[in-house]
């Protein structure tokens, strides 16, 4: 395994700028996943570490070897895609020593690896079938071992759940978890799924626009978005735009709509700025009107519509400006009805600032 260094990385197509001046450290070890929209550039950031297209500007380290220029073959990195690239006419055995065959391995060597190979995906009776007669998520783990059968010093993976339904998908994000850690192999992850990201990574990438928007584990990501669009793309956050009319320290008091509400941060803000206050919906509770309110923070409003999903209920309630709120209602007490006149409380330690 190996430490993977950007410094300064930028690729350019023409007048699109796909990656913008990226500089990112990758531990030994560690599993990082590029989260974002499609067209974000984490596709491309994953092509130039393979050595599949080269920067524009900047360079590319693996333990401080400067490999920006070196050809994908000479980097020893493994790569899984998403449509799995197994060889139709190879048996599942000869699919993962392919590349210990390319190599000239010795012959007793490869077959110990296959069958060590096999016995880490768990598929340890299907080294003679060929690929058409496997599932998808099967497919899936045969190609992951092809790709560190020779181990490389570093592992990508470029959307590789991205064809498998939604059980499959996450039964298999746990698989290759532990295959991950039990190689103890520096693993970077190209992902959509917010979800994803989440349950898989040590820490995330957030990307818009060929830039890293934040960096960091899943749970700072979740609990302190440092801006609107993480805040909106990482989860489910409900915006309300604010001024800034009194407070010091953590506390401050904020305007929005003539309607004075409580945030907590440790950003210094200053008087009459516009902020924009993003709460989660799982943090907001709906009460009667004229039930005691327990949280400092409190909206009127009506209730537009819900959706049922299974355990919860998401009711969407219109304030009386048009802004609407979404409410994770977990089914404790009588169900809101729509045209329902109700209340709207969060905590204050629950209501994020983001200035940009």
């Amino acid at each position: 395994m190996s430490k993977v260094t950007l410094t300064g990385v930028s690729k350019k197509f023409d007048d699109l700028t796909a990656v913008h001046e990226m500089n990112l450290e990758i531990q030994e070890g560690e599993f990082l996943s590029f989260l974002g929209p499609s067209g974000c550039g984490k596709t491309t950031t994953l092509r130039l570490i393979a050595g599949f297209a080269e920067p524009t500007f900047g360079q590319i380290y693996l333990d401080g070897d400067d490999v920006t220029n070196l050809p994908p073959q000479l980097r020893h990195i493994g790569m899984v895609f998403q449509d799995y690239a197994l060889f139709p006419h190879l048996t599942i055995a000869q699919n993962i020593g392919f590349g210990l065959t390319e190599r000239k391995y010795p012959k007793h060597k490869i077959a110990d690896r296959i069958g060590e190979m096999l016995d880490l995906i768990r598929l340890g009776e299907v080294g003679d079938r060929l690929p058409s007669e496997l599932s998808g998520g099967q497919r899936q783990r045969v190609a992951l071992a092809r790709a560190v059968a020779f181990p490389p010093r570093v592992l990508l993976m470029d959307e590789p759940l991205g064809a498998l339904d939604l059980k499959l998908r996450e039964a298999m994000q746990i698989e290759l978890r532990r295959i991950q850690r039990e190689l103890k192999i520096t693993t970077i992850y190209v992902t959509h799924d917010q979800h994803e990201a989440m349950i898989m990574s040590d820490r995330i990438a957030v990307m818009d626009q060929g830039s890293i928007i934040q960096l960091g584990t899943s749970r700072e990501i979740y609990n302190a978005p440092q801006s609107r669009f993480v805040a909106d793309f990482v989860g489910k956050s409900n915006f309300l735009t604010a001024r800034v009319i009194s407070g010091s320290g953590e506390i401050w008091a904020l305007d929005t709509n003539n309607h004075e509400i409580t945030a907590q941060t440790t950003t210094d803000l200053q008087l009459g700025a516009d902020v924009t206050v993003a709460v989660r919906p799982e943090y907001v509770t709906i009460t009667d009107l004229n039930a005691p309110v327990k949280d400092a923070n409190s909206m009127s409003g009506r209730v537009l519509e819900w959706s049922y999903k299974g355990n919860i209920l998401d009711v969407i309630v219109e304030f009386d400006d048009g802004t609407n709120f979404i409410v994770e209602f977990h089914g404790a007490g009588q169900i809101p009805q729509v045209d329902q006149q109700v209340l709207v409380t969060w905590p204050v330690d629950k209501t994020t600032i983001l200035q940009k």
